[in-house]
């Protein structure tokens, strides 16, 4: 059992944002009314402000003599150089920003009676309290060193960068060297064969690398509003390479990156392209059924497709199912959902379906601002006031290597989000029948997050309580990729697990065991003992019926 002091640190996995906001989005009239609405109420209640005015005089008046009464957080890495606490000018402006930033905090608990209007409002001002932290400003200590050594180049570097962005980047910083990488070079490398293609995707048979491999081959299933590539990137790195190093057989669905041509495309189109590409599996292999990996959107896919199976009485087909960092129980409690009344949700369906799709770049930005100390302001600060490159990092290629959805599935993800409908029987239809996740009786093993900020882990667990059969639920010790590319060596990695899945994921994580290591050989012994027997390594791709056509990574994947 675990010690009871964890119960006090349970993980909050959510921060201001999720996955949720970045498919809805935001409109600036629901920030403008927020604000708007937070003024009127300070402005009816003057002597309220003068007490807040007068206690953030006094805290203010405290520091300009040299009190330090408030610390930042131990984890902020804004504030790490030792300039902002040994130099007098840096010490005090720090201490200011952090007197204002509480003061506001309670005017607003304090101004806000309703619980949603407080939330929406705390989250607004947390984005400009982020926004106007002192080591934004070009009197950054770091800044200003780096202005002196490089004798002014840092600002000329750093203004050609702003430049740039401005025309390219739609005015955010870039979080990465795209020059570093390139697709079927250093990224996506793993051997083999496109076998399979219809409109939305194309099926990738990797070539084995063990000397016997197992019967029932592993299907890998992506999220639609990602590159496939996220388990194929370094060697070392590679999920698709770990799995073929240790006997499975693996395929990789590549989505087709889609325009306002395919606007038609739902939830529907996508399950019955995977049906298909699950039949290819089948036929190239001879095995009777497959196992299915699904991440985030690949995995509601996934799940949707086994429950259209299970209706059609062909749920023989799947293997088992494993579900990374995927949200079936869309259920999730953040400030920024209340934005998400039911004028916000038709309006985002209208804007997609204008466009024909819902632009990858929109959702980034959305992404971005989830984090905006680490995925915005630390960049800021790097490009513009160093004037240094980004880094060149190859998850974060991988997340700007952005893709569209289709106006269709958009709208679908949206009533998922409205409705809920995968947590009662019958709620979601696909392809003409009913889903029903408790029928769904293969065996299931699910990762979550405990830092997920885009899929919160305890909405992942929630959805493994969804699905029938056998189930596994495993928390790993990272964020929404880093959960996934876990591999085994990394001596940050642990996770925690507890068989008995409770109703409650408080209970589940007070009782839950922690170990040290990867996720990743736990999955292997697990989906090792249901492939079936183990056979002499067969080095073709394909067959006579659907044989290889262009070599990995495909054609689609290279789609802007």
């Amino acid at each position: 059992m675990r010690d009871k002091s964890a119960a006090t640190s349970l993980p909050t996995p959510a921060t201001l944002m999720n996955v949720q906001n970045a498919v809805v989005g935001l409109r600036g009239r629901d920030l403008f009314s927020t604000v708007r609405g937070l003024t009127l109420q300070g402005m009816q209640h003057p002597l309220r402000n003068t007490k807040h005015a007068l206690a953030l005089g006094k805290q203010l008046g405290r520091v300009l003599l040299g009190d330090t009464p408030y610390q930042p957080h131990p984890s902020d890495a804004r504030f790490a150089d030792p300039a902002w606490s040994l130099n007098p000018f840096y010490r005090r402006s720090l201490q200011a920003y952090l007197a204002w930033q509480k003061q506001l905090t309670l005017w607003i608990d304090e101004s806000t009676p309703n619980p949603d209007d407080r939330a929406r409002a705390q989250f607004i001002a947390s984005l400009i309290g982020d926004a106007l932290a002192p080591s934004n400003s070009p009197l950054n200590p770091l800044a200003l060193k780096e202005l002196f050594n490089s004798g002014g180049g840092s600002l000329i570097k750093g203004a050609r960068h702003l430049y740039d962005d401005l025309l390219h980047n739609h005015g955010l910083p870039s979080q990465v060297n795209k020059q570093a990488f390139e697709v079927g070079k250093n990224l996506a490398t793993t051997a083999g064969s496109v076998v399979f293609r219809n409109e939305l995707l194309e099926l990738i048979q990797y070539r084995p690398l063990s000397e016997k491999q197992y019967l029932k081959p592993l299907l890998i299933v992506p999220p639609q509003i990602n590159k496939f590539y996220i388990f194929d990137l370094s060697t070392e790195k590679s999920f698709v390479q770990y799995a073929l190093k240790n006997g499975l057989q693996v395929f990789m669905v590549s989505w087709r990156n889609p325009d306002a041509r395919h606007r038609e495309w739902g939830l529907s189109t996508y399950v019955q392209a995977l049906e298909e590409a699950l039949d290819v599996c089948r036929s190239i292999t001879a095995s009777k059924d497959v196992h299915l990996l699904g991440a985030c959107a690949g995995g509601l896919t996934m799940a949707a497709l086994q429950g259209h199976l299970q209706a059609k009485r062909q749920l023989r087909k799947v293997a088992s199912a494993t579900y990374a960092v995927s949200l079936l129980d869309c259920q999730i409690d953040s400030p920024a959902m209340l934005f998400a009344d039911e004028q916000t949700l038709e309006a985002a369906k209208r804007r997609s379906y204008q466009q024909g799709v819902l632009d990858g770049r929109d959702m980034a930005r959305i992404f971005a601002w989830m984090r905006p100390n680490d995925l915005i302001w630390n960049y800021w600060v790097n490009n513009y006031l160093l004037g240094k490159q980004p880094p060149a990092f190859d998850i974060l290629y991988w997340n700007n290597d952005n893709t569209r959805l289709p106006a269709a599935l958009h709208g679908d993800l949206l009533d998922l989000f409205k409705h809920n409908p995968l947590t009662h029987p019958g709620g979601l239809e696909v392809c003409g029948t009913p889903i029903d996740l408790q029928k769904v009786t293969v065996d299931s093993f699910s990762i979550a997050g405990i830092n997920d900020h885009i899929t919160p882990w305890d909405a992942v667990y929630r959805s493994t309580l969804l699905l029938g059969g056998e189930r596994r639920f495993v928390l790993s010790n990272a964020g929404h990729i880093q959960a996934i590319l876990n591999p085994p060596g990394n001596p940050k990695a642990n996770f925690i697990e507890n068989a008995k899945l409770s109703a409650d994921p408080r209970a589940w994580y007070y009782d839950a065991k922690q170990s040290a290591g990867s996720w990743w050989p736990e999955w292997l012994n697990w989906i090792q003992a249901r492939a079936g027997e183990q056979r002499e390594t067969q080095l073709s791709i394909g067959n006579a019926r659907y044989p290889a056509m262009e070599a990995a990574p495909g054609t689609y994947v290279h789609v802007r």
